[in-house]
């Protein structure tokens, strides 16, 4: 059909394709999301009126199409191989060895690439146009599911550059991390099973027999290869970039590795950093870069021997739910914690997990007995995702939600539209020694020697029973030298630190009175702020809110705190004691007069607070998170989301001990 609908529905199509491309591919978008559903919206209602439009490269059929009766088979035009995986160190350099010496070469160039946790698909485009998609499979055949794949993101209907002949291009659908927490948040509140993990949801999308349900997952493609019938470049990084401009979404976080140790601080680098993706990724694919080097190192029956997949370890495992613990925290929080069978995951085993608060818990209907799938990504506390319904137990019981405290047996409730439950007594053994633990941190007054083992102790014997009774632990030494066998030395040792800690700074004192909300870093911003503890325990809300980062909340929080009598009683008993915080001197200097600080990793040269002090001593901010504001991120090892973000925007890292130098002698 020719004419002026014809050229607009011609003209829809190019423009929401070119959108997609700048959104998906190339992360610019130029036109708001209500700008491109407009014009999506138009094309649909344009084929709806006139069918005689539609084309089979045409944006609307990511919409999804009516359900198929069963998924067809297809025959990939060249099998798609199995990697040989290695799990250590020594097993990347044994196959970078075999390599080496399979071509001769002392050193190799390599390309290596992240590798998705998601499902492989293949799709044939015929002359630029897609024809077929399908699963892996066994490797040689998979299942037809066309009108799937068409539904997602990142999948070109058809080829930016013209192409002739047939094309396959391999990849991976999955599902980034916001997608998925939608998905469950919406399965949830239907009363459906929520998913354990992104590719499981992934990999049932795409086999949906009705593809607009594939459509509703919002799933997202990464290419990483084409099949080997056809030759797009000479190398895999360029086949990568070949395919980048033929419409492809490619990720930019693969390189070019020369030798193997550049492949083992690359595997490192993103091992630490993988949680800070907005996808998961479970390893990293090794390549032999030129694919004339490839194709002499050739093939075994089940895979190439020129690419290897380095796995992480696992950051889900199953096990099984012993028991339910409810433990209670120095705001009186009650949590549910699971007691487990002790499994291997994320590097650690784990014998207790979160499980957040009650309302979760019914929503993930987790119970006793059931097999529970456990996870732990990075340095994250590890929690129970969910159960595993098929194993479940016919007679297995809900947990019931506790009415009165584990701890003191007062009754819980809840506060205001908080969803977790609450002991009120402030008297609670729990609360009182959690308040203790806190107080007594390294964060706070930093009194060594105190443990969780000596606080308990110590509160079951009376010996201490609030935090000023802390102070008055030098008239006991006698009595402490005999318990558990403490000895003179270590009972010294003790109270040398506890009245050591009487001259901490102010918001460290602050930060250890345990007011709700208010951590480490709004510890500093008050008292920096408000620079005296007379003038904070005055302070109004207006006052309050008026210092940057606190909220109406917060500030209620503090002046609610500071108003008490109890809270000012316990703050008059400390000072009586000798506790005498050291008030914030003014800025000595303009070093980092305008600029903001980031710390990231480890530091071995001081700790956080006193590197976050030293910034606010020299006029400068210190901040949590890397944004286009911050001006200087100082990175120690270990260092992982903050640096990738400091690299991706171009701002200046440096290591600690470059800190360390750019001060005055004398105030490092």
């Amino acid at each position: 059909m020719d004419g002026p609908l014809a050229d607009r529905a011609a003209e829809l199509r190019k423009l929401i394709e070119r959108h997609n491309r700048l959104y998906h591919q190339l992360d610019a978008p130029e036109i708001s999301d209500s700008e491109y559903d407009a014009l999506f919206r138009e094309l649909v209602e344009l084929e709806s009126a006139h069918p005689e439009l539609k084309t089979d490269d045409s944006p609307t059929l990511r919409i999804g199409a009516p359900p198929l009766a069963e998924f067809g088979q297809h025959r990939h035009l060249t099998p798609m191989l199995s990697l040989d995986n290695a799990f250590s160190e020594e097993e990347l350099r044994a196959f970078d060895d075999r390599v080496r010496r399979g071509l001769g070469a002392s050193e190799v160039e390599y390309y290596a690439e992240l590798k998705y946790d998601g499902a492989s698909i293949s799709l044939t485009y015929q002359d630029g146009r897609l024809r077929t998609a399908a699963t892996r499979g066994d490797g040689t055949v998979g299942e037809e599911v066309t009108p799937n794949a068409r539904t997602v993101r990142g999948v070109p209907l058809s080829l930016a550059e013209p192409l002739d002949g047939a094309l396959e291009v391999r990849g991976e659908v999955l599902m980034f991390k916001a997608a998925f927490d939608e998905l469950n948040v919406a399965r949830s509140a239907r009363g459906q099973q929520v998913f354990a993990n992104p590719r499981n949801a992934a990999a049932g999308g795409l086999r949906q027999l009705d593809s607009r349900l594939t459509a509703a997952r919002k799933l997202s493609f990464f290419a990483y290869a084409v099949g080997q019938s056809r030759r797009l470049a000479d190398t895999q990084s360029g086949t990568l970039e070949r395919l980048h401009g033929l419409g492809f979404a490619v990720r930019p976080e693969a390189g070019t590795l020369v030798g193997v140790d550049a492949v083992v601080r690359y595997v490192e680098r993103w091992s630490e950093r993988r949680a800070s993706l907005p996808f998961g990724i479970d390893g990293i694919v090794v390549k032999v870069n030129r694919l004339d080097q490839q194709e002499e190192l050739g093939s075994t029956a089940r895979g190439p021997r020129w690419a290897i997949a380095y796995k992480f370890a696992a950051e889900q495992a199953f096990t099984r739910l012993l028991g339910i613990v409810n433990q209670v925290g120095r705001t009186g929080t009650v949590t549910p914690v699971a007691d487990l069978e002790p499994v291997h995951v994320g590097g650690v085993t784990v014998s207790r997990a979160t499980l957040h608060n009650y309302e979760d818990l019914k929503r993930r209907d987790v119970r006793v007995g059931d097999t529970v799938i456990v996870q732990r990504a990075g340095d994250v506390i590890p929690e129970v995702v969910g159960s595993v319904l098929d194993k479940r137990s016919p007679d297995s019981a809900a947990p019931e939600e506790p009415t009165v405290c584990p701890e003191c047996g007062s009754p819980l409730g809840r506060s205001g539209s908080e969803v977790a439950l609450r002991c009120f007594n402030k008297a609670c053994p729990a609360q009182v020694a959690a308040k203790i633990l806190h107080f007594v941190s390294r964060s706070a007054m930093d009194i060594e020697g105190l443990g969780e083992k000596l606080v308990v102790r110590l509160l079951d014997i009376g010996m201490v029973t609030d935090l000023p009774s802390l102070y008055r632990l030098h008239g006991r030494k006698t009595e402490l030298a005999v318990l558990d066998r403490l000895g003179e030395l270590s009972v010294a040792n003790l109270v040398e630190a506890i009245e050591t800690s009487k001259a901490r700074p102010l918001d460290r004192f602050v930060n250890g009175l345990g007011i709700r909300h208010v951590g480490s870093k709004t510890a500093r911003d008050l008292t920096r702020a408000i620079r005296t503890l007379e003038a904070l325990r005055r302070a109004d809300y207006d006052a309050l809110t008026a210092v940057s980062g606190i909220g109406p909340q917060v500030a209620s929080e503090i002046e609610g705190f500071f108003e008490e009598p109890a809270n000012q009683a316990l703050i008059d008993d400390l000072l009586s004691l000798g506790v005498a915080p050291v008030e914030p001197e003014g800025p000595i200097g303009h070093l980092f007069g305008g600029q903001t600080l980031v710390f990231t990793g480890k530091l071995e040269h001081m700790t956080r607070e006193d590197a976050e002090a030293l910034v606010a001593r020299f006029g400068g901010k210190a901040s949590g998170s890397v944004s286009k504001l911050t001006t200087l991120v100082v990175a120690g090892p270990g260092a992982g989301s903050k640096l990738a973000k400091a690299e991706e925007l171009g701002v200046k890292v440096v290591s600690e001990e470059d800190f360390l130098a750019m001060l005055p002698e004398g105030t490092r």
